[in-house]
């Protein structure tokens, strides 16, 4: 895999997948414009490097809800990983344990959670999607306690799946071979072959309760023992609420720009949710990062570690299990040069003064 950045990889990796795949993966809601703020926004910060700092020795490790990282970077959920390569989420699994990083398994993926536990001693925590059937949920919840996962990540930003266009264009549906592994067995609908439209939307709305409020978290939290983090917070006032209901964390997500178009990039509403919280609880951030510098923003921003979807997946359809060691790898060497450039022996020593936001 002959690239230097991750930015290099997209383009390769359309040449290499189904077009329908492709489009899945890469495309956002409706204009797609959330889609492209989440990159573009990291180009507005400006950075303000310290000199004089001893950075010959560093340490890019930290802890996500106590889990021992070796870098502040996260595989986020991404579904049915078999649309990229056969061996779908087993070798993302792989390769998040080779690099020491933490890997967020999908309600929607194409390997069981159970399968995947076998394939890594990584720590890994599960994305949860509420179901109307709320014994399929707890069964869920369940079977990601009983096989080691860490922490139930729940996705609350998806009452509905958003207008994604290209799905629709499309007529998307599941290729032969791709099943959602968690599924089998459960009491929910079957997925249907094709559609007029987008099958994906069609079944998530079958399926997955809109009714989900945080009275839900509550049911979630009386169900296990696991922290549980949200995914899909916006705002200061949810983040309030999210301290209230006794959540280990949330991630400032828009969903990779897939849901509601419009809304800001994720990077901007950070600094909002870190004074809304007050260090009561963790805090995580996805979309957009494509650079060691997106990285260390974020940090300085106030985020315990970043989140990466669609890069790793670009990377795991390249090379399978190497193409997303390569992604983890690339961006831990930018981070760290990145760090040192600026000061920063250690993450502790990324401070807010570190970067300058944009005027309003």
């Amino acid at each position: 895999m002959d690239v230097i950045n991750l930015d290099e990889l997209q383009p390769l990796a359309r040449q290499k997948l189904d077009p329908m795949a492709y489009d899945y993966i890469a495309s956002g809601a409706e204009d797609e414009w959330t889609l492209r703020e989440n990159k573009d926004a990291y180009r507005r910060i400006k950075l303000r490097p310290r000199v004089l700092v001893d950075v010959s020795k560093q340490d890019l490790s930290t802890e996500v809800l106590g889990a021992r990282v070796e870098l502040p970077v996260m595989l986020a959920p991404v579904a049915m990983h078999q649309l990229a390569c056969p061996q779908g989420e087993l070798a993302s699994a792989r390769a998040a344990g080779a690099l020491g990083a933490l890997l967020v398994l999908s309600t929607l993926s194409s390997c069981s959670l159970e399968e995947v536990a076998q394939a890594t001693s990584a720590p890994r925590w599960f994305q949860l999607y509420c179901f109307k059937d709320r014994e399929v949920t707890k069964t869920l919840v369940q079977r990601a306690q009983a096989n080691g996962y860490k922490a139930l990540v729940v996705t609350v930003d998806a009452p509905k799946l958003g207008r994604r266009e290209a799905d629709i264009r499309n007529q998307f549906h599941l290729p032969p071979g791709v099943v959602l592994k968690n599924l089998e067995g459960l009491t929910v609908p079957d997925v249907p072959e094709e559609l007029h439209a987008s099958a994906l939307a069609a079944y998530a709305a079958s399926m997955l309760d809109s009714s989900l409020n945080w009275a839900s978290i509550e049911w979630l939290r009386s169900l296990t023992s696991l922290p549980i983090v949200l995914k899909g917070i916006h705002t200061a006032q949810d983040a309030k609420l999210s301290v209230e209901h006794g959540v280990a964390g949330i991630i400032v997500s828009n969903h990779g720009g897939r849901q509601l178009d419009g809304v800001p990039a994720t990077i901007e509403i950070l600094p909002e949710v870190v004074e809304a919280v007050g260090g009561q609880l963790e805090i995580l951030v996805d979309g957009g990062v494509r650079r060691g510098t997106d990285v260390l923003k974020a940090l300085a921003l106030g985020a315990r570690a970043v989140l990466i979807g669609r890069p790793y997946i670009w990377g795991l359809a390249l090379n399978g299990e190497a193409g997303v060691k390569r992604v983890l790898s690339m961006l831990k060497e930018e981070l760290a040069l990145a760090m040192a450039l600026a000061g920063c022996p250690t993450l502790a020593d990324i401070q807010r003064e570190l970067v300058v936001l944009p005027s309003a």
